[in-house]
Formats: C-alpha cells, structure tokens, sequence
C-alpha cells in the first residue's frame, strides 16, 4: 500500500513538472502603415492557448483600455511619426512584456520646388558651414570641425569676417541661432551647447542636451529654440533654461526623414537641409509633416564649375533669411559662394 501511495504521488509530481515547464509564446500584432485620425486595433495572443489572467497595454508608456486581448483606439491624439507599444500579461505567478510599435504617417505627399538664383555673394572657402543667420544687416555664421570651428559675424556683399571666436579645440562645432540678445552655439557630441553676448562674443554659460544625444542645427520660434539631432526628429527648447519640452517627428507620406542638419525658420516653417541630399525640408512645426521638398542639387553643379568638392564632405548646409526684404540664402561647407535664391513650386 505505501508502494502504491508513492506512485501515486509520483504520478502527480510529474503532472505538475509537465504543466509547470509549459512555455508561454505571446505574439503582439500591430499595425505597421497607420493613418492620422483613424481606429487601430492592438492584438495579444498566447500561441499554446495556456491561461492567461489579464493583459494590460501601453502606448508610449500610457495605459490604454482593452477588453481581453484587444485594445482598440484612435489615433487622433497621436502625432505624426513611431509609437511604442507595450503589452503586459498576468499569467499564474508570472508576467510577460512584448514589446511593438506603429507608424503614423500624412496622408499628403509634400510639395516639390525647384529654385531659379537670384544673386550670388563670396564665402569663405575655409569656412565649414554648421550655422547660419541672417541678423541686422548681416549673417552670423558657425564652422566645424575640431581645432578650426569658429563663430563669425560676416559681411554680406563682401564675405569679409568682421568678428569672430573659437571654439576650444575639444568640441566640433555646429548650429547656432540668435534669440533675445544672445547667440546660442551647439557642438555635435558633446551633448553640450553654449551661450554668447550677441555684441561681445564673449560665452556666458553653457547647457546639456536632454534626450537629445547629439547637436546638429538650430534656430528659433517666438517662444523656443528649435534644435535637430542628425535623426528625423526635431526638438523644442526653453530658450531660458535649454531645457528639452517637446519633440516633433519628420514625415513625408511614405518615410522619415532622417539626417535634418542646420535649420531656418520662415513664415511659420521649420527649414532644414537634409544631409547630404543637396535639399531642403519644408516642415510643419506643429505636426512635423514634411510640406516640401526643395530639390538643391543644381547648386551643388554650380559650384562645382568652379571648385572641386571633396564627395560626402563639402555639401549643401547653411540656410539664412532676411524676413524684411523677404530673401533666402544658401551655401554650403567650405563652398566659395553663398547663393540668394527662391523657391519656385513645380
């Protein structure tokens, strides 16, 4: 008898090892290509159909409702670009986190301009053009490279450098804009920006970036600096503390757009050159929908009539503009011209 009750009992053991070592497989399923404003479903399935007590889900770290496995939203409050998602499952003595995401994408594909020269200046074929600016009658420029990165005060109609500053030799300088009295300079991997007296040059503090890893262009709205990374997003900044509020995602219909360098703010828009493409992004600032795209590489063959450009190196970067005669400016790094140009809408 007491044989039997230990087959028994080892019976019953080997029952619970069994069920013990069943594995549980989730599989999150989410859409990939989704539409602004409209209803999405997010699906949490257990592939050995093992018990499941709750699912909990997540999108950009915000719970959202759901019924059993299934949580169905809109999109409406999202905006423009990658979301993640996050599914968490309750199971006996255990939980489980699959991760997923979704994109949201314009409905709109962007304008297409062209440009026609309007006029054309020297620049300083030394200058590796990370900043841009047009101020008071004259631009306001920041180089790169370390050991060579400079910030410059530059006459127009002459190119003639009336003023300048280095950078120390340990950072690589890049965007700059002018904002309140004060010239506010990004290096490139740092993590790190600074802030000059507009009249003296003199640097007057610095700041760290936020989630934002590297420094690649800047300029400004009424209220905020408005910084790119190199990534298709774009960061606003409290222009008194540099403090990172808010980020937009770069979109056209069908992809981000990566790689946004100097930037320019006009007429409401975010301007950005996109690296080495030889092109201009025209970007909503509210939604970050890419609006237009200006095709710039007929001044790349411009200059190159007259001066050789090292490949994947001296390319199109810098864009200012003179809001009271309405003109837009352009060159590039180490470019011997700078170009007045405009847009014309094909």
């Amino acid at each position: 008898m007491k044989n039997y009750s230990i087959i028994i009992s080892l019976f019953f053991l080997l029952l619970l090892t069994i069920a013990c070592s069943e594995t549980h497989t989730f599989i999150l399923e989410t859409p990939k290509k989704v539409s602004p404003n409209s209803s999405i479903t997010l699906k949490l399935t257990e592939a050995n159909n093992l018990p499941i007590d709750s699912i909990h889900f997540f999108v950009n770290g915000q719970r959202i409702s759901s019924t059993d496995n299934l949580a169905q939203f809109n999109t409406s409050n999202l905006g423009i670009g990658k979301h993640s998602v996050t599914a968490l499952s309750f199971y006996p003595g255990k939980t489980n986190k699959k991760k997923g995401s979704f994109e949201i994408f314009p409905t709109e594909k962007p304008s297409i301009y062209t440009y026609k020269i309007i006029n054309t200046y020297p620049h300083d074929t030394k200058a590796y053009t990370q900043g841009l600016e047009f101020y008071n009658g004259f631009l306001y420029e920041t180089t790169g490279h370390r050991g060579e990165s400079t910030l410059r005060k530059v006459e127009l109609k002459t190119g003639k450098v009336l003023q300048s500053v280095d950078l120390s030799n340990r950072y690589f300088g890049e965007g700059m804009t002018i904002m309140d009295g004060k010239i506010f300079w990004l290096t490139w991997q740092n993590k790190k920006g600074f802030v000059y007296d507009l009249e003296t040059f003199e640097q007057e503090k610095e700041f760290q970036y936020g989630k934002s890893t590297q420094g690649w262009g800047l300029t400004h709205n009424e209220t905020e600096l408005i910084k790119s990374d190199g990534t298709h997003k774009i960061w606003f900044l409290d222009p008194d503390t540099q403090k990172e509020i808010r980020s937009i995602q770069v979109y056209t219909n069908d992809r981000a757009l990566d790689n946004l360098n100097e930037l320019e703010y006009i007429d409401n828009k975010i301007y950005a050159n996109k690296y080495l493409n030889s092109a201009i992004i025209i970007i909503n600032p509210k939604t970050g929908v890419a609006e237009g795209i200006a095709n710039l590489k007929g001044l790349t063959k411009e200059m190159e009539k007259t001066q050789k450009l090292k490949p994947e190196d001296e390319v199109l970067n810098g864009i200012a503009f003179d809001a009271k005669t309405n003109r837009l400016f352009v060159t590039g790094k180490n470019w011997g011209k700078l170009f007045e140009i405009e847009l014309v809408r094909k």
